[in-house]
């Protein structure tokens, strides 16, 4: 379905145009109207398939431009998260000058947010501790909000989240809406949705992922990581591992091979993740190594390939991993490395996230006697790695 066959005000028209957008994606084409009507939805669909103009335009549209109030509330896991669905609401309504947006979140200053929050309002994006916060200090007005939206629900709600979510949607007395997305619906999930929402309509939308599983060995893994980041040609692919020990230990490895490598963990400051971040969105580097709890809010939409050098210890890591590539209408490709004595978990972990029949054993002739790295500078100054097995 094309934008220009949508129902909606000229504004979010041209704003659509202006974003570059023409064609919707399948979480768009079947989301927008039923929001549009005004009931309830519980989508599960990944990061990257078109979530934030899904429910933006609706939230947008039932937006009283006159009422400088806060009259829709989007809550989101991470900061990143919360400033990425910001930044595209602002663009969904750039044509709307009177509807205003405001994004709010931890480790940011709470006078500066506040005083926004006073300029008026009308769409508050949010992590749940710092609506919290706000409304503690009577910074924030709930009492007009009729839109909630709940974005990546399984993971903010797995955060620890969920007694917030709970006290913050009962907050909203004039509450007429409640949407979730989730990539995957989890039991906090449909508790929510049996809790709050009213006879929602149930959407799924499944990335193109072709999903392999290989098994290996310990001694094995770093060579054959290596042979597929090589061998398939990728140009931009994501590592998990399960510790940040693993993930800082195995950018070293990858670096010492020639890869242009770098790992996001814990640890590190949000200037050092940003860093990392743009380096990678910019194509500076190949190869992102991450745990599970880093890569939170990543959204990056053009990742070739996603591997798990670790088999996840959360079943639902899983689903939200390979869910890094297949995204905005491209086909992706995740890998699943696993040991032998790890076969009975992998074997219930594709069930459990019911990917039985997509993941298949993949058998490569891989060589695990030796690497050797050549590097060759070319014209432009930059080196082409070669790796040879």
């Amino acid at each position: 379905m094309l934008y220009s066959e949508l129902q909606c005000s000229e504004a979010i028209h041209k704003a659509v145009e202006r974003m570059g957008f023409a064609e919707m994606t399948e979480v768009q084409e079947k989301t927008i109207p039923v929001m549009l009507a005004g009931r309830d939805v519980i989508a599960k669909a990944p990061t990257g398939t078109g979530k934030t103009c899904a429910f933006g335009i609706p939230v947008a549209e039932h937006i009283d431009p006159a009422l400088k109030a806060p009259q829709a509330v989007i809550l989101a896991p991470t900061r990143e998260l919360a400033q990425q669905i910001a930044e595209e609401l602002t663009g969904l309504t750039y044509f709307m000058p009177e509807v205003q947006v405001v994004c709010v979140y931890g480790g940011a200053n709470m006078e500066k947010q506040a005083k926004r929050l006073a300029e008026g309002c009308q769409i508050v994006v949010a992590t749940p501790g710092r609506l919290m916060d706000h409304y503690k200090h009577h910074n924030i007005d709930l009492d007009h909000v009729t839109q909630v939206v709940l974005d990546e629900a399984d993971e903010m709600l797995n955060m620890g989240f969920y007694k917030d979510v709970k006290h913050i949607i009962g907050l909203m007395k004039a509450r007429k809406s409640l949407s979730m997305f989730s990539a995957t619906i989890s039991r906090e999930v449909m508790d929510i949705g049996w809790m709050y929402q009213k006879d929602a309509e149930e959407i799924t939308v499944q990335p193109k992922i072709t999903q392999y599983m290989l098994e290996t060995s310990g001694r094995n893994k770093l060579s054959d990581l290596a042979q597929i980041i090589i061998g398939e040609g990728y140009k931009r692919v994501m590592v998990f591992c399960d510790t940040k020990f693993n993930t800082a230990a195995l950018a070293n490895q990858l670096a010492r091979l020639g890869f242009s490598v770098d790992c996001l963990h814990g640890d590190l400051s949000q200037n050092e993740r940003n860093r990392i971040m743009q380096n990678f969105r910019d194509g500076k580097l190949n190869v992102l190594v991450a745990t599970d709890v880093a890569a939170r809010g990543i959204d990056v939409s053009d990742v070739d390939a996603v591997i798990n050098y670790d088999v996840p210890g959360d079943n639902e890591h899983y689903t939200h991993r390979i869910g890094r590539t297949g995204r905005a209408k491209k086909e992706g490709v995740s890998y699943l490395f696993y040991v032998p004595e790890e076969k009975k978990r992998v074997q219930e972990l594709l069930r459990l996230t019911r990917n039985t029949d997509l993941c298949t054993p993949v058998h490569f002739d891989f060589n695990h006697e030796h690497i050797v790295v050549e590097k060759k500078q070319d014209s432009a100054d930059r080196f082409q790695i070669k790796c040879y097995f």
